[in-house]
């Protein structure tokens, strides 16, 4: 069984709103397919309901993962985040000590992460190493790329 992940409430709302979507449009674009390809007849040679058959296992998994996602998402308010330590929500910048080069993160949940935003899931190799360090602290951090150190210089919320 799936853990508790933290969601912003915009986060959480995609997520349901996928989900909807699925139970509703999803499931009945895919009966209509599977009666389209049905029609064609014999289905032991017809790959057209093989592959509908396919799509709708697939989709009937993600409706079954969404919903466990859901069931145990928690909300994480910007207000609850406490800016003493590196957290849930707050934005980061950090120091890779090897290169000197400086970067922005804000720590979100896995389904929540994109990297072109700066957002980082705090379950990743440099989520988790930075999580609950103090400005001024070193967090190591072992990536696939090697072992890195990485200074926490700023802990805000953006």
């Amino acid at each position: 069984m799936a853990g508790v992940s933290y969601y912003t409430e915009e986060g959480l709302q995609r997520l349901k709103d996928e989900l909807h979507e699925l139970k509703t449009k999803g499931r009945a674009d895919m009966s209509k397919q599977i009666a389209e390809a049905r029609d064609k007849g014999d289905l032991s040679e017809n790959a057209e309901y093989d592959a509908a058959k396919d799509a709708q296992g697939l989709m009937e998994m993600r409706i079954a993962e969404l919903g466990t996602v859901i069931g145990n998402a928690r909300i994480k308010k910007q207000e609850d985040v406490d800016l003493s330590k590196v957290s849930i929500l707050s934005t980061v910048k950090i120091k890779n000590l090897k290169n000197g080069m400086e970067v922005k993160y804000t720590l979100v949940s896995e389904k929540e992460a994109d990297l072109k935003s700066g957002k980082i899931s705090y379950e990743s190799p440099i989520g988790k190493g930075i999580l609950n360090k103090k400005v001024g602290e070193v967090a190591e951090v072992v990536a696939p790329a090697g072992k890195m150190e990485f200074e926490i210089l700023e802990i805000t919320l953006e």
